[in-house]
């Protein structure tokens, strides 16, 4: 599987726990949903850990999906250091907000809008 992470926006805490709620019940089946993490701290570390926490149902490769944030981190240096002042501007009460997915599961999430 190929894997994809993207800084999707920041979030007020409440919305995005909401967000997570109604999108379980949404989906049945979780296998091929992309994952959204939040983290307080626009930090590689912190990701990482958000990412560890995702439910084993993804049945994903870990290893994978962290080595793909590893590079997105080293490949987006300018849109990070944005991510981080917009999450400090928003205020303590707010995450960042990433998302990840194998690229199959993203692409059938955006045929779907369609």
């Amino acid at each position: 599987m190929e894997y994809t992470f993207e800084i999707i926006g920041v979030s007020p805490i409440l919305s995005f726990f909401n967000h997570q709620l109604e999108s379980g019940k949404d989906k049945p089946s979780a296998k091929k949903c992309p994952a959204y993490v939040g983290s307080y701290h626009c930090t590689l570390d912190a990701f990482i850990e958000s990412i560890e926490f995702l439910p084993a149902r993804q049945q994903w490769h870990l290893d994978r999906v962290v080595d793909t944030v590893i590079q997105f981190w080293l490949n987006n240096g300018e849109q990070i250091h944005l991510w981080k002042k917009r999450l400090a501007d928003a205020g303590r009460d707010s995450l960042l907000v990433g998302r990840v997915a194998d690229l199959e599961a993203l692409r059938s999430e955006f045929e779907s809008l369609l």
